[in-house]
């Protein structure tokens, strides 16, 4: 039996690791085996890291810490409604810089790929594609008509150009190697018909006609055609085999943990499953893989989508929301490229066989002309551990295991045998500091409409088509005249309002109280509310706040899933039920601070705010705005919202998003929590799940750049009712074990 290899072995594979870099004027060609750039075959180990999901103080330290992990290789979307805000009217910068940070992978001295879509779906709001296309006449999204094509070939060619421009693709001396157009297709292109076929061989041959110099690919696009390769997403793609046989196997998308939604619980994708994924599509002749995502980072502002999606994108992914290594993910994956990388020249041009061992147990060998040979050792059996002989030696496998033996008799890696330190992470919190008092500005709401109403309809409006997502909330207000003669003033009992809605959610207030609110979630966006109100003889207000949590992201025509009120009525009245639907309603879109700027540094929006010490709780439709210093330390900081309601948030001006701390629903029958995770079998979302009955997300990333070191405006709107006093910036603390 041989034990894992000394370390020596493993330092050998530093010097691939680090001799890594972008070629300079490299062609970028492919055959079955793998990519060819510069003329030298590689493999490639690709991080995801989106440019907008973080900021760019942090970008040089992302990749910097992916490439320390091992990586090769930065992938990213490109975000087509974050440049594209208005048809033809450009933005790259902030976060949006898009050149500086393939620059900064550039100097790095790794590669990039590049998927430009320009449809990503990413959990990002809409897909990426700007809403204000869903309202040019005629437009299908991902379909074939012009109106799609020509603002989908419009952007596609002004990035290329851009890109060019600054000569970032590889032939030009630049790290982009590959660039995929569209995004997933497959999964729905039956059901646009014919058109769906027409249109993904439009796609293919508009990416193609840009002459990038680079390979353009399509993942889960099964039919895509010869001039593009086709590629893989999922959790497992060792089996996966390119639709023609001259493309090499790549895999875009392999799921080191999965996203959470607001009331979710948490996800959790264990490290040795992770691993054993990586090796096994590496055993079966796989040669570019990436990991979605490396680095998941935050939905600042307004762009997560879903909808219900958490403004934090985690994803349990090998370097946290906050910049930081999860270990032992982290750990054991750089451990398991540095055995990859040993066996590179094999992988990539040496003669396979495949070899049984056994029930569920296989080897897959690399030989070359003088002798030498590579091996992958697998136990996929997903209970029981299993003892091989594999040339004439005994080798322990672990159940759904990979053993890497480089020479192909030192096994200098399992999959299942973590070796990697650990890491404890605190939230350390601190209270809200200024170098003056402390003091906070508070102005209150009132519910319903301010001035005047944006227009009245004698029926229930769809909410994204009124809004266009210019703002998540969208008031729907009318009122009733209860007579003296009604029977509940007089015995105590109380009317039921009945509300039924497409999504997101809804805050309800009667006669400006507020009564509740009923929201959908992350499986299920449409509700229904049930609740009595209090309702007194005269004119009484019926003040509907709803609000959207993110709009649809994927799906075949997900650009027509609305949202909004589609059933208003009251019941326990003398005549029966009332039914309010088509009643005269009155329309306001936003909130009078949105409409004010009250987020805005300084700005106190011509409002009168009330200054004091102790800000009042449990108040709906709040803003408060206080001037704190920055927190103490260098760690990363995020904003404990444990006491609040539901709002957003911001710091001098920057958008910190949405937050939440809805509860995580507790265990269903088939759907439980767990203590420990099984890593043995094939993961799915819900098999290790965290979380039950505790805040979603409880901690909000705040980036240190945003901090001045005093004088910090931060502005938070309330909606529902909540404690800012107990707001607190939390530091987060990582030790190893």
């Amino acid at each position: 039996m041989k034990n894992i290899a000394s370390p020596a072995i493993l330092v050998v594979a530093m010097v691939f690791l680090f001799s890594w870099r972008a070629t300079a004027t490299a062609n970028v060609t492919y055959d079955h085996r793998s990519l060819s750039i510069g003329g030298r075959r590689q493999l490639i180990i690709s991080a995801a890291i989106h440019y907008p999901r973080s900021v760019p103080a942090m970008w040089p330290s992302l990749v910097q810490t992916a490439k320390e992990g091992g990586c090769n290789a930065i992938e990213s979307y490109v975000f087509w409604n974050g440049h594209e805000p208005s048809p033809g009217k450009y933005y790259f910068g902030g976060r949006y810089n898009l050149v500086k940070f393939i620059k900064i992978v550039q100097q790095a001295g790794m590669h990039m790929i590049l998927r430009i879509g320009p449809f990503v779906a990413a959990e990002w709001n809409y897909g990426g594609v700007p809403v204000w296309l869903h309202y040019v006449p005629g437009t299908v999204f991902r379909a074939d008509n012009e109106p799609w094509k020509h603002y989908m070939e419009s952007f596609t060619t002004y990035i290329v150009n851009l890109l060019k421009k600054e000569k970032l693709f590889a032939p030009q001396g630049g790290p982009i190697i590959l660039s995929q157009v569209e995004n997933e297709y497959g999964y729905y292109e039956r059901d646009y018909g014919e058109g769906g076929k027409r249109y993904a061989q439009w796609s293919a041959s508009m990416a193609v006609s840009q002459n990038i110099g680079v390979p353009w690919m399509m993942c889960q696009q099964w039919d895509a055609p010869s001039t593009v390769i086709s590629t893989c997403n999922g959790f497992y793609c060792d089996q996966f085999s390119p639709n023609t046989p001259d493309k090499p196997k790549i895999w875009t998308e392999n799921w080191p943990g999965w996203f959470k939604t607001f009331g979710g619980r948490d996800p959790h994708r264990p490290a040795e499953d992770v691993a054993y994924s990586v090796a096994r599509f590496f055993q079966k002749g796989g040669s570019v893989h990436n990991y979605y995502m490396y680095h998941g980072g935050t939905n600042f502002g307004r762009t997560s989508g879903g909808p219900f999606i958490t403004t934090s994108y985690d994803y349990e992914a090998p370097i946290d929301e906050y910049g930081l290594p999860r270990l032992p993910k982290w750990g054991h994956l750089k451990n398991l490229h540095k055995a990859i990388m040993l066996s590179e020249n094999m992988l990539i041009s040496g003669v396979h066989q495949n070899v049984t061992l056994g029930p569920s147990l296989e080897a897959d060998v690399y030989t070359d002309s003088s002798g030498s040979c590579s091996a992958f050792l697998s136990n996929a059996d997903d209970k029981n551990d299993k003892t091989v002989v594999f040339r004439n030696t005994s080798y322990h496998l672990p159940a759904w295991s990979v053993s890497i033996l480089p020479d192909c008799k030192n096994a200098v890696f399992n999959t299942a045998k973590v070796t990697s330190k650990s890491s404890k992470v605190e939230m350390l919190p601190e209270d809200l500091k200024s170098s003056s008092d402390l003091k906070w500005q508070v102005f209150s709401e009132k519910p319903g409409i301010w001035g005047e109403a944006d227009f009245v309809k004698n029926e229930l409006v769809d909410h994204i088509n009124t809004t266009k997502d210019t703002t998540d909330y969208l008031w729907y207000t009318t009122s009733i005249t209860v007579s003296n003669n009604e029977e509940f003033l007089k015995n105590g009992s109380r009317p039921v309002l009945f509300i039924e809605s497409k999504g997101h959610t809804l805050h309800v207030f009667i006669n400006k109280e507020y009564l509740g609110t009923a929201s959908g979630n992350g499986t299920h966006v449409p509700f229904k509310l049930k609740k009595s109100v209090s309702l007194k003889a005269g004119e009484n207000n019926i003040d509907l706040l709803s609000m959207t949590v993110g709009l649809s992201n994927a799906g075949s025509f997900y650009e027509w899933v609305g949202a909004g009120l589609t059933s208003v009525s009251i019941k326990g009245l003398n005549s029966g039920t009332l039914n309010l639907t088509n009643t005269k309603w009155s329309y306001k879109l936003g909130v009078q601070g949105e409409h004010l700027g009250l987020f805005k540094p300084g700005n106190s929006g011509a409002v009168k705010w009330t200054m004091t010490t102790k800000p009042p709780k449990k108040q709906p439709l709040t803003w408060y705005k206080v001037v704190i210093d920055s927190p103490s330390g260098s760690e990363p900081i995020g904003l404990d919202m444990i006491s609040m309601g539901k709002g957003m948030a911001w710091l001098n001006g920057e958008e910190i998003g949405r937050y939440w701390p809805r509860l995580a629903r507790k265990n269903y029958p088939h759907d439980e929590c767990i203590k420990e995770c099984d890593y043995r079998g094939k993961f799915m979302p819900d098999k290790c799940l965290t979380g039950c009955g505790e805040p979603s997300q409880r901690w909000y990333h705040v980036p240190r750049s945003w901090f001045k070191p005093s004088g910090n405006e931060l502005v938070i709107f309330e909606e529902t009712g909540g404690n800012p006093v107990k707001i607190k910036l939390s530091r987060r603390k990582v030790s190893e074990v």
